[in-house]
């Protein structure tokens, strides 16, 4: 049966908001010890730093109240038309005349600035777990498909267009989502390959191989996307053995002769016999397809030829969609360049005060690091860094370890929801957590790229505190209303 309205703060669960208030204090003090100035200890003043911090948090816990007392019908009901009131902003954002680092994704209003990017997670959200949850729905259905994924990319391009690369990519998180409520593997692994594509076709596209004519990043994702094809014939075709070893042996010996031929006949770009393999390999998926009637055929040969649309649009995406700032962070982090004092100076300084912090810190307010502000960026993007350095390898490990607890708390409750719908939008949470943790972190250590997204209750900022109070306290009202 369901939960009387007055029994709210008896079936709330009050792990995860202690988890929150303590990831929120901690992420305070470390604010406090970023932007502390030499003999301006003041951390209550609202013309500092830790001061305007801690308004946003004192707002942040007033704004979770609300929450809870709103009923969770409210969120069921209202969900599409939240989605499209902040798609409307997200929108208009993109005209908007201030222009802040570079970005257009900010509404001013007077002294205080909004990002309504940050508030649109919990929208899409709410929208996605309001379709995937209707009765109807069928993640087999291509078309039920279609519109779940349309819901996830459409803020998401509104967000490029805003110049806010970064906070764009977050939305990436929700396919998390959807493969956990049925989305076949084949699509994350697209996926995957995707990505794989780009780092060694950008890596490696100037590199060229010992017959100088072919450029060893076409010729490696060439490959691989003959060698994926193979396997998903293997993996969802019928008389996989014959077909897996014709495209395989067939597709790899072809090259092979192409690549010897360059280096000791006649040197060309192996490139182009290889459009000529690719050619063959749909082809021979056409034939399979017509022969066997088996629509899986159907789908390789539309992953192969999106592989190679893919491929060849990356460049364009690298070099004209991309801003030239994040060009560079990509390729000092891919090792095609070396600006210690340009694009890897930030990461470089972060690295710096993590190591000088070593395994017990400097101590609150000691870190020289960044009190001297060497790291830029350190009481937003580059945050952790400043643990690092006055908490040394324990203070940032129990913060890591705060965070991972935090996490499966939320796949806890995630799957302990009655209904689909609650349980989409709980992963939709703990997506959108783990994926700041991991790339904010990460880039902090040199081991993800510079995108400029915050880490969670701990980065300086209002918008973005407000964005994951509203995140997790709607779904902490969802949980307390459960069924059972």
């Amino acid at each position: 049966m369901a939960y009387r309205k007055d029994s709210i703060w008896k079936t709330v669960d009050w792990w995860t908001i202690a988890l929150y208030v303590i990831l929120v204090m901690c992420g305070w003090l470390s604010i406090c010890g970023a932007s502390y100035d030499y003999g301006d200890p003041d951390f209550f003043s609202l013309s500092t730093r830790a001061g305007k911090q801690l308004m946003w948090i004192g707002c942040s816990f007033g704004l979770g109240f609300v929450l809870l007392m709103i009923e969770e019908r409210f969120y069921d009901t209202y969900a599409y038309l939240i989605y499209g009131i902040l798609l409307l902003l997200l929108f208009g954002t993109i005209f908007n005349p201030h222009e802040i680092k570079g970005s257009r994704s900010w509404i001013v209003l007077g002294p205080v600035s909004l990002q309504p990017a940050e508030f649109a997670k919990f929208a899409t959200a709410l929208a996605l777990a309001k379709y995937i949850g209707e009765y109807t729905f069928s993640m087999e259905k291509g078309k039920n498909l279609m519109m779940a994924l349309g819901i996830i990319l459409v803020p998401m391009v509104l967000i490029v267009c805003q110049k806010e690369t970064g906070s764009a990519l977050v939305y990436l998180s929700f396919f998390l989502v959807l493969y956990r409520e049925g989305m076949t593997g084949a699509v994350l692994f697209s996926g995957i390959c995707a990505v794989v594509y780009f780092i060694v076709g950008i890596r490696f596209s100037e590199v060229m191989m010992p017959d100088e004519c072919t450029s060893w990043g076409d010729f490696s994702v060439m490959t691989l996307i003959v060698i994926f094809s193979a396997l998903l014939v293997k993996a969802y075709g019928k008389n996989y053995s014959r077909a897996f070893g014709y495209i395989l042996l067939a597709g790899l010996g072809t090259i092979l002769l192409g690549v010897l031929f360059s280096l000791y006949v006649i040197p060309y770009d192996v490139a182009v016999l290889q459009a000529f393999v690719f050619l063959a390999l749909c082809i021979y998926l056409v034939y399979l397809f017509l022969r066997e009637r088996l629509r899986s055929y159907l789908y390789i040969l539309f992953f192969a030829l999106g592989s190679v649309g893919f491929f060849y649009s990356a460049d364009y995406v690298f070099n004209d969609v991309l801003e030239p700032h994040q060009q560079v962070r990509i390729k000092v982090l891919l090792g095609m360049e070396d600006d210690p004092t340009g694009a890897g100076y930030n990461v470089n300084q972060s690295k710096i005060a993590i190591g000088s912090g070593g395994f017990l810190g400097k101590g609150f307010l000691n870190g020289t690091q960044t009190k001297l502000k060497y790291v830029p960026e350190q009481d937003t993007d580059f945050i952790f860094c400043t643990v690092g350095e006055e908490q040394g390898f324990v203070g940032a490990s129990a913060v890591i370890l705060l965070f991972s607890v935090f996490i499966w708390r939320l796949i806890w409750l995630a799957e302990r929801q009655s209904s689909r719908s609650g349980r989409v939008y709980g992963y939709c949470v703990l997506s959108v957590f783990f994926f700041h943790l991991f790339v904010n972190v990460g880039m902090v250590l040199g081991l993800t790229p510079v995108i400029g997204i915050p880490l969670p209750f701990f980065s300086y900022g209002g918008s973005s505190l407000w964005g994951f109070t509203i995140l997790l306290f709607v779904f902490l009202r969802i949980d307390a209303s459960r069924e059972g």
